[in-house]
């Protein structure tokens, strides 16, 4: 409606409709693709630029099939993820994950880990400061802006 020219894919659309936003999306006709998780593996998609996770997968792996679909073949790509506080128990995952992959760790995703109820029970944060943040009470802790996970593009 406001002019940018956009398509999805979702488990409501039949196999010949993804098939045809697909094809709209890789021949640059529709430059940009909303998706729920039926996206996140098994397409082939060359010059991705940037994925958006507005919610945080219910899995690492998961995680790691959805940022995969920028970079591809030795390109550079970003990935913006939204995390809530009802997300805080992959922080510690996804900071292991990021450090193994060379990317320093914002403070931000670090605040959310220690906010996070420990494998003991209890909280490790401030309850005054969960859920806080705009976009809906998301808040970004990655990108390559304003708040990065690694303060630099993935190499992948």
């Amino acid at each position: 409606m406001d002019g940018w020219p956009a398509l999805s894919i979702h488990g409501d659309k039949n196999q010949a409709e993804r098939d045809w936003v697909l094809a709209e999306f890789k021949s640059g006709r529709s430059p940009i693709m909303t998706a729920t998780d039926v996206a996140a593996r098994g397409l082939d998609v060359k010059d991705i630029k940037c994925v958006i996770n507005y919610d945080f997968p219910t899995s690492l792996e998961d995680y790691v099939h959805r940022i995969g679909r920028t970079g591809r073949a030795g390109a550079k790509g970003t990935a913006f993820t939204f995390l809530t506080q009802a997300n805080a128990k992959y922080a510690r995952d996804l900071i292991k994950l990021l450090q193994d992959a060379g990317h320093v760790v914002s403070p931000a995703l670090s605040t959310l880990a220690r906010s996070a109820p420990s494998k003991f029970g209890g909280s490790g944060g401030n309850f005054r400061s969960r859920g806080r943040g705009g976009f809906g009470n998301r808040s970004l802790i990655s990108g390559s802006n304003a708040v990065s996970l690694g303060g630099k593009k993935r190499p992948w």
